[in-house]
């Protein structure tokens, strides 16, 4: 694989399993280290290692839950050590604010507590995680906030987590604008139904997973390099100018 990443540095958050792992392992087999940032899943986040490892890619483990007053500046310092241990330099060239959820709840059905839980998820760790590290964003650097298709789909059952993906979204597009001076782009990837472990009640129940793929356009689960790839394409060279867009990559679903 060519590598069009090679000299990069790169921060995938909630990178252990699903579709941070397949993203972490894109951006190590293009050549850029990577960072692999988990909250406590040690079993995954060495599973993830071992595989970009295996493959003669260059990656490391963070351990530091994201959302919680004070982290965003914990997993900044430890980073940043580590860049320089390893590259000479603190400076960061991708970060992809994966980390998020969100379950099933209406409006009757949402606790306080799990409004918090997403809000936080979905979009208080990807804002202060971005604000820490921007002293250290190197100019021509590329953001990517993976968002969902449920941002443009006013889904009673999961009513936060359209809210709060909307809402990354808009934060996107701000922080376009904020960056543009610094030749740095800021973008959105929203992903559909995928083949993942958030994403195993639909897809291993057989009705389920016929209704979404029926309501693809391409007729099927996405894939976690369905979504690596989109993220890649836009840290490399060709999609330097493309800035302040929310790219929907989910087959098509709902259309």
């Amino acid at each position: 694989m060519e590598n069009l990443l090679a000299g990069k540095t790169a921060l995938v958050t909630g990178a252990s399993r699903g579709l941070g792992r397949g993203i972490a392992q894109r951006l190590a087999a293009s050549g850029a280290v990577v960072c692999i940032n988990y909250a406590g899943n040690h079993e995954a986040a060495n599973e993830t290692l071992a595989t970009i490892e295996a493959a003669g890619g260059n990656a490391f483990l963070l351990q530091q839950p994201l959302g919680p007053d004070g982290s965003a500046e914990a997993l900044t310092a430890s980073l940043t050590t580590e860049f320089v241990r390893r590259t000479g330099s603190a400076g960061l060239d991708i970060l992809v604010n994966n980390v998020g959820g969100g379950d099933y709840g209406d409006i009757t059905s949402i606790t306080g507590a799990a409004f918090d839980k997403v809000i936080s998820d979905n979009v208080r760790a990807p804002f202060f995680i971005t604000q820490a590290l921007l002293p250290h964003l190197r100019e021509g650097g590329r953001i990517i906030n993976i968002s969902s298709a449920a941002s443009r789909l006013a889904l009673r059952e999961t009513i936060v987590y359209c809210m709060s993906k909307a809402a990354l979204d808009m934060f996107t597009l701000v922080m376009a604008k904020e960056l543009g001076a610094r030749k740095i782009t800021v973008n959105s990837v929203l992903p559909g139904f995928n083949a993942t472990e958030s994403n195993a009640r639909e897809f291993n129940d057989p009705a389920t997973r016929k209704a979404i793929e029926d309501m693809t356009t391409l007729g099927r689960f996405g894939q976690p390099e369905d979504i690596a790839d989109v993220v890649h394409a836009l840290t490399t060279p060709a999609m330097g100018w493309v800035t302040g867009q929310c790219i929907e990559a989910s087959g098509g679903f709902k259309l």
